[in-house]
């Protein structure tokens, strides 16, 4: 993401957690992309918004941020050294010399090493000389992606990019560790640790194991029954309408379902006996006549 994470909620760096939880929950409810469907602006501010929640809603990776020591998409940040601090100095102040100067290299010398070197990491100066640092960040995937595994790019705020491998079956939430894709160290580079989240469908909604959806069948459909086309987190199937059909009847595609626990679960394709958008004038005698001859009485036509 790109931006301060305080200005993207528009909340004050000395904000309280209540604060930036109420100042997420309202920009979220005006953003989600439920509410937005098709507004690409709006989809983005989402995202956006929730990189900057994930940043501040942890008191110790804001606290990391407030020092200076990652930036707003989570990476470290090792800050080139100069003169005597301030603008420029590496992380918690302090500089390095080299001005060539009388007293330049004594300077130098006389630094307490372990404590320079701590604060790159919790780890210390074992962390600074060792492997490098973690990097993270979060992968926006689809329901299709989720359960049928895919290949997915993600780009990192310095430019840099990875393919990163999605398994069949990801839960929403799940981390994906990249070995050595991470920060530089002395013996080897760290880690790139990218968590996944499931994109809200147009159309499908995840129950447990078993996906949901509404499934528009037409009335000649519903009344003599036939095959229609149906859409599924592995593409379009055909499936059969029973004859005599009612909104609210279930079809159940085994197999075509989410996966939780390792087992995938069903499809479940609620009826949804729909009209034309303009009613045909053969369709209008027909339901004339009917209510005439025979009016309807529920659960007794």
């Amino acid at each position: 993401m790109a931006g301060d994470p305080y200005k993207e909620l528009g909340v004050a760096r000395g904000a309280s957690d209540a604060e930036i939880k109420a100042a997420f929950r309202k920009l979220a409810k005006e953003l989600h992309p439920d509410k937005n469907r098709g507004n690409a602006a709006a989809e983005e501010r989402f995202k956006t918004v929730s990189a900057a929640f994930d940043i501040l809603s942890d008191p110790k990776t804001r606290a990391r941020y407030d020092a200076g020591q990652i930036d707003a998409d989570g990476q470290e940040q090792y800050r080139g050294f100069s003169g005597q601090g301030g603008p420029g100095a590496g992380p918690g102040g302090f500089g390095f010399s080299h001005t060539g100067g009388p007293g330049g290299r004594a300077a130098f010398e006389d630094l307490d090493l372990d404590s320079i070197f701590g604060n790159f990491g919790q780890r210390g100066p074992q962390r600074a000389f060792g492997k490098g640092q973690d990097v993270r960040a979060t992968l926006e995937i689809s329901l299709e992606d989720s359960i049928g595994g895919a290949s997915r790019r993600i780009q990192f705020s310095d430019g840099r990019t990875l393919d990163v491998n999605i398994p069949r079956g990801a839960a929403n939430g799940q981390t994906i560790r990249l070995r050595g894709q991470g920060m530089a160290g002395r013996t080897e580079p760290g880690d790139a640790l990218i968590e996944l989240r499931v994109a809200p469908h147009p159309i499908f909604k995840v129950d447990g194991s078993d996906v949901v959806m509404d499934l528009p069948v037409s009335v000649p459909d519903a009344v003599l029954g036939g095959k229609v086309e149906c859409p599924t987190p592995d593409g379009t199937v055909s499936v059969t309408v029973p004859k005599g059909s009612n909104s609210g009847q279930v079809l159940r595609l085994k197999g075509k379902g989410a996966f939780a626990g390792g087992a995938r679960g069903d499809l479940k394709a609620k009826i949804l006996v729909t009209l034309p958008d303009k009613v045909d004038p053969i369709l209008e005698r027909i339901a004339e006549d009917w209510r005439n001859t025979r009016p309807y009485k529920p659960g007794r036509n």
